[in-house]
């Protein structure tokens, strides 16, 4: 059997052009990610060093639920606005049920380290729920949001 030397670069050809589409939506989901980002942490740590300082776990159903509209707001109208679907209640239900997939990383991730681990300090209630539980939720989200929730009619009868 002999190799054709040409053989691999049609498939990096695709490969390239599929990362090329995909940079500009990533650079919007990552704005967008940011905004909620700022408001999820800020949230967070204004409930948790105020009215909500033995309650870390609400305090991050919260701050997350809050940073969950900015998000949908972001992401429907910038990062997928050409496959957004035109049933926004479906679109809404599905886009909640992703964040509470993503909600519930972050927190399992908060109570493993707070109250399984006993690592009970701000800093690293931090650590555990903004960025462990950030980079998994995130990856869990995008995954969610560009094959399940932001899915034209076409793209789900293909």
């Amino acid at each position: 059997m002999t190799l054709s030397p040409s053989a691999p670069f049609p498939r990096l050809s695709r490969l390239a052009t599929a990362v090329r589409r995909a940079v500009p939506q990533l650079a919007a989901f990552g704005g967008v990610g940011l905004l909620a980002f700022v408001v999820d942490v800020g949230g967070y740590n204004l409930l948790r060093s105020t009215v909500m300082s033995e309650q870390v776990i609400w305090a991050k159903v919260i701050s997350v639920s809050v940073a969950t509209g900015v998000a949908w707001l972001g992401h429907r109208y910038l990062t997928f606005r050409r496959t957004r679907r035109p049933a926004v209640a479906k679109e809404l239900l599905l886009f909640l049920l992703a964040n509470g997939g993503g909600l519930l990383i972050a927190a399992g991730c908060l109570f493993v380290s707070h109250y399984l681990l006993g690592f009970t300090s701000q800093l690293a209630d931090n650590i555990a729920g903004n960025v462990v539980g950030l980079i998994l939720g995130t990856v869990f989200r995008y995954l969610t949001y560009r094959f399940l929730v932001f899915r034209t009619p076409q793209e789900a009868t293909s």
